[in-house]
């Protein structure tokens, strides 16, 4: 990973709110994974062309939007039975770019496999999708751009990690982090919460990349 000054600067993070891979007794209800995401998307054709053609996804269902029939709603397959969701419409053309604020989304974040990542970053440049890759200290990314003009994040995990298992080691981590008086989490950190867990640090091969935070997508 590209070096710093992070590990002396002071973190922005000053919360008094835990951060605790922990259940909350006092919560309302406890979910138990995430189901589907659904976002406005311009029409079918370009929606299926990027999200099905470009990254991959299995498109599991096409149905009116139930509470709009005129509308057509997509479900497309993540990767591990997770879905992300469309509302198209024939008409809609696709728009340039996106204006987040509050409630709004700022970008969807996807795995990719460590050994694909040569190869996708060469099918990306051959198939015209400009990305930036960047070392994101607990894990590694790359981000492009959909036909909407909204971040794709594609991440590369930069160790091993049992899914029932990974929240336990970033709050670990984080806790590591914030001793450390790090601005963020960085493979030190990760490293330490993963053997302290009593699990194998089994590091993926990714490059060496930039800090930066500009997304040029």
């Amino acid at each position: 990973m590209a070096t710093d000054d992070h590990d002396t600067e002071v973190p922005a993070d000053q919360s008094d709110v835990p951060v605790t891979a922990e259940r909350p007794d006092d919560s309302v209800l406890r979910t138990t994974g995430t189901d589907h995401i659904t976002l406005i998307g311009s029409n079918e054709e370009e929606t299926v062309k990027f999200y099905r053609d470009v990254l991959g996804m299995p498109l599991v269902m096409r149905q009116p939007n139930l509470d709009a029939p005129e509308v057509t709603h997509l479900f497309f397959d993540s990767g591990d039975g997770r879905i992300i969701t469309f509302f198209v419409e024939e008409d809609r053309e696709n728009a340039p770019g996106q204006r987040p604020g509050v409630g709004a989304v700022h970008h969807l974040a996807f795995s990719i496999e460590a050994e694909e990542l040569p190869e996708i970053k060469s099918a990306l440049s051959e198939h015209g999708h400009r990305y930036s890759e960047f070392d994101r200290g607990a894990f590694h990314s790359l981000y492009t751009r959909d036909h909407n003009g909204l971040t794709i994040e594609l991440v590369v995990d930069k160790y091993e990690l049992p899914d029932d298992r990974r929240g336990e080691v970033m709050a670990l981590a984080q806790s590591k982090r914030v001793a450390a008086g790090a601005s963020y989490v960085d493979d030190e950190h990760m490293e330490a919460a993963i053997d302290e867990l009593g699990l194998d640090v089994v590091r993926n091969e990714v490059p060496d990349a930039a800090t930066g935070t500009g997304i040029d997508g």
